[in-house]
């Protein structure tokens, strides 16, 4: 009796992928531990400007808010943060992987004169939000027309 088995072409690549992790790995040991090679990533960033103020927004799902740290230096925004990565799945069971993890730190440069008592940070739905007051002496002027 014949038995019919559709063909996924993922899980051949899958298990090549696999194959050759598993030979580079076996000549190189120490390459394998997470803490010697860290998987690095950046979030993607936007920032653009709303009444009067600069909006950061920082695309992080999976991210515990509690893992991430923002700072405001003399002229700079700082984000740090980490993506950990779940326990429970080992390396082997994967059968696709496209998810970064690790450490990241992203800086933005400010404006001088900001008042840092007033950047705010908002955390929702995967997205870090983080509003920072324009100073006064940028905020925008509309110039006039002169005939």
């Amino acid at each position: 009796m014949k038995t019919l088995v559709q063909l996924n072409p993922f899980h051949e690549l899958a298990y090549r992928h696999r194959d050759i992790d598993d030979r580079f790995f076996g000549l190189f040991p120490s390459a394998c531990d997470e803490e010697t090679v860290p998987m690095n990533w950046l979030p993607a960033v936007d920032a653009f400007r709303k009444d009067g103020e600069t909006i950061v927004r920082m695309d992080m799902p999976g991210v515990d808010p509690k893992e991430v740290e923002v700072s405001v230096a003399e002229d700079s925004l700082i984000i740090k943060g980490e993506r950990k990565k779940a326990k429970e799945i080992k390396e082997r069971d994967y059968h696709y992987h496209e998810t970064s993890y690790g450490k990241f730190e992203h800086r933005l440069i400010l404006p001088k004169g900001i008042d840092r008592d007033k950047v705010a940070a908002r955390y929702k739905n995967g997205v870090l939000e983080i509003s920072v007051p324009v100073p006064a002496h940028l905020a925008e002027r509309r110039v006039p027309i002169l005939n």
